[in-house]
């Protein structure tokens, strides 16, 4: 079963490799093992959560996390128009397996890389409190609890609107990371599957 994944979006343009170089030495400091696959592909096993300013955790329920480029970014179905410049690159860091120790690790990840990256975080879809019956994609209730999560919480969010097919248009949260700092401190904190 496979995990969560976020986005994140970059600014400046610079070449994957570069960006790899970077990103790899700095998770061989705790990863164990980093392993680059053809095409540039990451993945790598957290053992060493004190490097994103976590305590111990059991690493067995910990699985895989991967780290790749987005080559869809940027999409020319997002509306842009919330921030002062179009994103020119993404890059997707997304956990093999599901669990709450799983969602942790991903979103500390997210936010270290972030930062190191200078990138705005894409939660591939609305955050908000625990789902409830009745939830799915188009839900207004789903927008109203994600729009007073958004409002409470510490730095910048927007509303990214997006094809769904068939016409229809839905939106996702894209964050700095003083929001997803907040986000991860939240009682209901959780990522998209």
């Amino acid at each position: 079963m496979s995990g969560p994944a976020v986005g994140l979006w970059l600014f400046e343009p610079c070449g994957f490799a570069d960006i790899l170089a970077d990103v790899v030495s700095w998770l061989e400091t705790f990863c164990d093992p980093v392993e680059t696959k053809a095409g540039g592909d990451v993945d790598f096993w957290v053992r060493d959560g004190s490097a994103l300013g976590l305590r111990a955790f059991d690493p067995s329920g910990v699985g895989v996390f991967f780290l790749s480029e987005d080559e869809e970014m940027p999409a020319d179905d997002e509306d842009y128009s919330a921030f002062s410049r179009q994103p020119v690159q993404g890059l997707v860091v997304g956990a093999g397996c599901s669990g709450s120790v799983n969602h942790v690790l991903l979103g500390h990840l997210a936010l270290a890389l972030a930062r190191r990256l200078d990138a705005l975080v894409d939660f591939d879809g609305l955050l908000s409190s625990r789902p409830v019956a009745g939830d799915d994609t188009g839900n207004e209730a789903v927008l109203a609890r994600a729009r007073v999560l958004a409002s409470v919480l510490p730095g910048n969010v927007a509303e990214v609107s997006y094809d769904t097919g068939g016409g229809g248009r839905w939106v996702r949260h894209v964050g700095d990371a003083e929001f997803l700092q907040a986000w991860l401190q939240h009682p209901d904190f959780h990522l998209i599957k």
